[in-house]
């Protein structure tokens, strides 16, 4: 093999990695699923540009593929990740998938050499090869993870398992309940927005204590059937599904489904109690308590939350630092569970009043003498008016920074914009995905598009000053 040769094998070695890397990538981000990468990708453009037309150029002009390679597409491709706010993290699962590609790539490659039956080296088939064999090999281990989760969960016979989920508010749902439950009782949470079947099974085998009294789960969806697959591995004595509204249609195409999908929670050999959101449905069951529609007096202000709810037929006031009117929704929900956990009415008072605001949902943050809301994680139309209901009671100017809502409609879009109109000086739109309609509709005095988020910081810096409250209302990751 002369210096050539050698030039075009690890030149051939190395496009394959790099398309592997970009597969990888946005697998990761669409939870490994090859099907929502190649028809639900937001955006596929960056498919042309980085897959496609790679392999066109590869098999058109061959001899010049090495120019095109190292002057254009290498470069594109690490730019582009650098930009990404959202890098594919390296889990056990990707350094398997990046050393299978490498190995079968190397070997493919020798034996074209060694029989010379090819002036240029296959690249599609070894990335096909890898993904198949991929495929087997996270099913193999996602089996033997998941009866692995079962066995440790069915071993530990005096655990109370509590099951989360609705289109809103899951999380911050999840953590209130974790937080009131653990005035009295040993409580470990699934971290973060853990959520997949895939989460719990390692959350489960890895950091479920083994003296845990109560497991609460966040249960999440985007397809028919998931959450009762968790509810298969769990078997919750209790679960909630939380308010439900046209969140993820882009999955599930119509709100029946999503409400369908997620009462697939109820459907526990073991369950005892069922607390249900009033917009899910209101079919009776001895089973199910219907909750949403029991909060009287509230006012919610940029200081916290003061309201009533009715307990052991006395109207008891809760008041709690925690932000935005929506969440009374949630607490109700820890309120009930506690309750029905054998929590006091005094008990239960005093671990609402120390609730603490959960990481970047509607978390206020006090710096430079300027009040910043960070709702980050909150993506539906709700939080986000609460949000912005929130800024209008600050008497200084305000500031949003928003992509405005992701899979969701349209309409929703126009109300929330609507909403920003009517309170903010100043608009920042991040990201392209609602970027025209944000263009056309919002009449703030001031209005700044940013296709880069990269950008953001340096733009508040800017044009925020002292005396002024910025909300940070949704925020998309720059693939979408």
């Amino acid at each position: 093999m002369d210096y050539t040769q050698i030039f075009v094998f690890l030149t051939n070695i190395l496009f394959v990695m790099t398309l592997g890397w970009y597969l990888i990538t946005n697998l990761q981000w669409y939870d490994y699923r090859i099907e929502r990468v190649v028809l639900r990708h937001h955006k596929t453009w960056w498919h042309l540009v980085y897959f496609i037309l790679p392999f066109f150029v590869y098999y058109a002009i061959p001899e010049y593929f090495w120019i095109y390679f190292y002057a254009a597409l290498l470069p594109s491709v690490i730019l582009w990740h650098r930009k990404l706010d959202k890098k594919v993290i390296l889990t056990w699962r990707v350094k398997r998938f990046l050393i299978l590609l490498f190995s079968i790539t190397l070997v493919l490659d020798i034996l074209f050499t060694l029989k010379g039956i090819a002036h240029t080296y296959s690249v599609f088939f070894p990335i096909l090869l890898t993904y198949m064999a991929s495929w087997g090999t996270e099913k193999f281990l996602f089996l033997a993870y998941k009866r692995e989760a079962s066995r440790k969960v069915a071993s530990m016979s005096d655990l109370t398992i509590i099951c989360v989920t609705g289109s809103y508010g899951k999380t911050s749902m999840k953590n209130f309940i974790a937080q009131v439950l653990g005035q009295k009782f040993n409580v470990y949470a699934t971290p973060r927005s853990v959520n997949t079947l895939g989460g719990i099974i390692r959350d489960v085998n890895e950091s479920l204590p083994s003296n845990t009294q109560v497991y609460i789960c966040e249960a999440g969806a985007r397809e028919v059937g998931d959450i009762y697959a968790i509810t298969q591995l769990l078997h919750p004595q209790i679960v909630v599904v939380g308010k439900v509204g046209p969140q993820h249609l882009e999955y599930f195409k119509t709100l029946e489904r999503i409400q369908r999908t997620k009462l697939e929670i109820i459907q526990s050999n073991r369950l005892k109690r069922a607390f249900i959101h009033t917009s899910v449905t209101d079919e009776t069951h001895e089973k199910v308590t219907f909750f949403g529609d029991g909060i009287h007096n509230l006012n919610a202000t940029l200081e916290g939350i003061d309201f009533e709810i009715m307990m052991n037929d006395t109207m008891e006031h809760f008041h709690t630092s925690v932000l935005g009117g929506f969440q009374t929704i949630n607490i109700n929900a820890a309120i009930l569970i506690a309750q029905e956990m054998g929590m006091s009415t005094e008990e239960i008072l005093k671990a609402v009043e120390k609730l603490k605001s959960v990481e970047h949902r509607l978390e206020r943050i006090d710096a430079g003498g300027k009040i910043i809301l960070d709702d980050g994680y909150n993506g539906n139309i709700d939080g986000m008016l609460e949000g912005v209901r929130l800024c209008s009671l600050h008497t200084g100017r305000k500031v949003i920074v928003t992509p405005g809502l992701v899979e969701s409609t349209e309409e929703l879009n126009s109300e929330l914009i609507d909403a920003i109109n009517k309170v903010f000086d100043i608009a920042i739109v991040t990201g392209s995905l609602n970027a025209v309609q944000f263009d056309k509709e919002l009449k703030v005095p001031q209005k700044i598009m940013l296709a880069d988020k990269s950008q953001m910081v340096k733009t508040l810096g800017e044009v925020t000053r002292a005396g002024d409250i910025i909300l940070f209302a949704n925020d998309a990751p720059n693939f979408i």
